[in-house]
């Protein structure tokens, strides 16, 4: 990937989250740059996370909520002296983004968003209030409920039971909390012909488990959406969107894109431009729409479907370190291969 650098100096990446689905692939593609030479370093909590056997170094750090981490990060970034901390972690990224600055004055640049735009991204009522108030954006029906009483009669109002509903927490990492109450779902095939992993309940199901329940947690309460899913990634700079990608999310497991594409899809683009207007992120963000309605705002990097002459997170990276500029950064849409196509498959690693 060239940018008009001559002779670029070496780039040390400290990679944080080094296990997630995504990592491996992140670091095969930040170890396959040829315009410069690349050291990758991982954390993770887990001592076995995969970075710790495809980085050219590894350490175990805290989780993301422990009190210790930001000065355990710190210390590392002391100790190991990167040039750019890089996080792919969606519970991570809200805890770095108030000590950017403190990680800056060691010399590391931290390619993720400010934090207000964060906590808006981060909650999915405060990021449907921000856009029904400050865009134009067509939204599914919601509403956000604090007791079962509320639950009941939202899920009523929305349709149900002769429409699906369905229900997240408003903060939550993956699908974690999130299921769809299906009147029509037929329990004995749900049970007989799909995994116990099925994102299906019934609302007696739901009734049972917190009608006696004293701490009824906040839930999301929302219209099912059915139709193709797709996602944008672009990079951005406090909301001005630079490059956007768009692919479809054709087959997802453990709430991960396993099957996807390249393709060309305007009107997202479009409403991906006009959602960072309004919620001011920056760098590498994931927007995730089924058919033309948004879903979530990931204020992270995501899975990419990668080229050899456009690695989103090293454009990233490089835009953070002023390496490129916001019209450079522009330049690369062009290179966009629209059709190519991902597919993510599971591998393994052996020691003693």
């Amino acid at each position: 990937m060239g940018g008009g650098v001559m002779a670029m100096r070496p780039l040390r990446i400290l990679l944080t989250a080094c296990g997630c689905p995504a990592a491996s692939t992140l670091i095969q593609m930040f170890k396959s740059i040829r315009e410069r030479q690349v050291t990758v370093i991982g954390a993770d909590m887990d001592s076995q996370a995969i970075g710790r056997f495809l980085c050219e170094g590894f350490h175990v750090v805290p989780p993301a909520m422990d009190p210790s981490y930001i000065e355990a990060m710190l210390d590392l970034v002391r100790r190991i002296q990167p040039d750019v901390l890089f996080s792919e972690s969606s519970v991570e990224v809200p805890v770095l983004s108030p000590n950017i600055s403190r990680f800056e004055e060691l010399g590391a640049v931290v390619p993720i968003s400010q934090p207000e735009p964060i906590r808006i991204a981060s909650d999915k009522y405060e990021m449907y209030e921000a856009l029904r108030l400050g865009s134009d954006i067509d939204l599914p029906a919601y509403r956000l409920v604090h007791s079962l009483e509320e639950f009941l009669a939202v899920a009523r109002d929305l349709g149900y039971p002769e429409r699906a509903v369905c229900f997240k927490p408003p903060i939550a990492k993956g699908s974690r909390g999130f299921r769809i109450i299906d009147a029509n779902i037929d329990r004995k095939d749900l049970l007989m012909n799909y995994k116990p992993n099925s994102r299906y309940m019934a609302l007696d199901e739901f009734e049972h488990i917190f009608r006696d329940e004293p701490d009824f947690p906040p839930f999301l309460v929302m219209e099912y959406l059915e139709g193709p899913e797709y996602t944008t990634d672009p990079i951005a700079l406090d909301g001005d969107m630079l490059l956007c990608t768009t692919k479809t999310v054709e087959v997802a497991r453990w709430g991960v894109v396993v099957k996807s594409q390249l393709v060309d899809k305007p009107e997202l683009v479009e409403q991906t431009r006009e959602i960072l207007r309004t919620i001011p992120l920056s760098y590498n963000v994931n927007v995730q729409f089924i058919g033309d309605k948004l879903i979530e705002i990931n204020p992270r990097v995501s899975t990419f479907i990668f080229q050899e002459n456009l690695i989103a997170p090293y454009l990233a990276i490089r835009l953070a370190l002023g390496e490129l500029t916001s019209d450079d950064v522009r330049t690369y849409q062009r290179r966009v291969r629209v059709g190519r196509r991902m597919v993510r498959y599971m591998d393994q690693v052996f020691w003693d």
